[in-house]
């Protein structure tokens, strides 16, 4: 895929989104957003792809939107259309992210503030350079979080700390995101890709079945009551338990041996 905002490989079985506006810390602009969108749905129809890492170019992750492009929508009316603000392209985008098969890993490298801060959240997991900063700061442009924010960071962190971070816009550094259980692993700057690479390519190296599943199970379950949680799991047990995966890792077990798992 040929891009001209994002950078977009697959190695080993991982395919790397990069955001590629460093220039302007990857602030996201319309073209930015439709080709994550294309990324992101093209990766997970890719059958030679198992996890996406998304990142951003540069010294930053993503700073949010372009502020200098918002003022030029507010000022031409018709840069706005109605299909953009009933169904937007950064919806999908997240929808993209959570419903995609694959784990989807945020290695954050930089500052992550506004949508770039809420994007971060939609992925998966969230592995930090130590260098990364991260804020919901909308208030200070007095605008309301978008890209999934006042969803997902009161799940992380709890509703009162969502207020608080929400409400005051405030940055914090990657040691507090980590207290914070924002981020799971920090890693010093130069560490971060290689780390990163190194966890998607052992979630690659799964099987794919199972591990789509277990997804579906955990978003599902955040949002379920017990009895179906547990409905859903067992639905899922069943379908894993009759693939061929299923029994290669038995047998690997058995025959003390790595499982070569096909998704099948």
């Amino acid at each position: 895929m040929g891009f001209e905002e994002l950078i977009y490989e697959v190695s080993d079985r991982v395919a790397t989104i990069t955001l590629n506006r460093p220039q302007r810390l990857n602030a996201l602009t319309p073209t930015m957003r439709e080709e994550m969108l294309a990324a992101f749905t093209g990766a997970d129809a890719d059958p030679d792809v198992g996890a996406i890492v998304l990142t951003g170019a540069g010294r930053g992750f993503c700073s949010g939107g372009d502020v200098k492009a918002m003022q030029e929508r507010y000022d031409d009316k018709s840069a706005n259309p109605i299909d953009e603000r009933i169904a937007p392209v950064r919806d999908r985008v997240v929808i993209a992210m959570q419903e995609s098969s694959k784990p989807v890993i945020a290695a954050v490298n930089g500052p992550a503030a506004g949508a770039g801060f809420s994007m971060a959240l939609a992925a998966d997991i969230r592995v930090a350079s130590s260098s990364a900063r991260f804020g919901m700061t909308f208030a200070r442009r007095g605008l309301h979080p978008d890209w999934g924010g006042t969803y997902f960071l009161p799940r992380i962190v709890g509703v009162a700390r969502a207020c608080e971070l929400i409400w005051s816009g405030r940055m914090m550094d990657a040691d507090e995101a980590m207290r914070l259980g924002i981020v799971s692993e920090l890693t010093a700057p130069e560490d971060l890709l290689s780390t990163v690479h190194d966890m998607a390519r052992t979630f690659a190296a799964g099987p794919p079945i199972a591990i789509r599943l277990a997804k579906r199970s955990i978003y599902n379950g955040l949002n379920s009551e017990l009895r179906d949680a547990l409905s859903f799991e067992t639905f899922a047990q069943n379908i894993c338990s009759a693939t061929q995966d299923a029994k290669e890792g038995i047998r690997a077990f058995n025959e003390k041996r790595d499982p070569h798992f096909s998704g099948r």
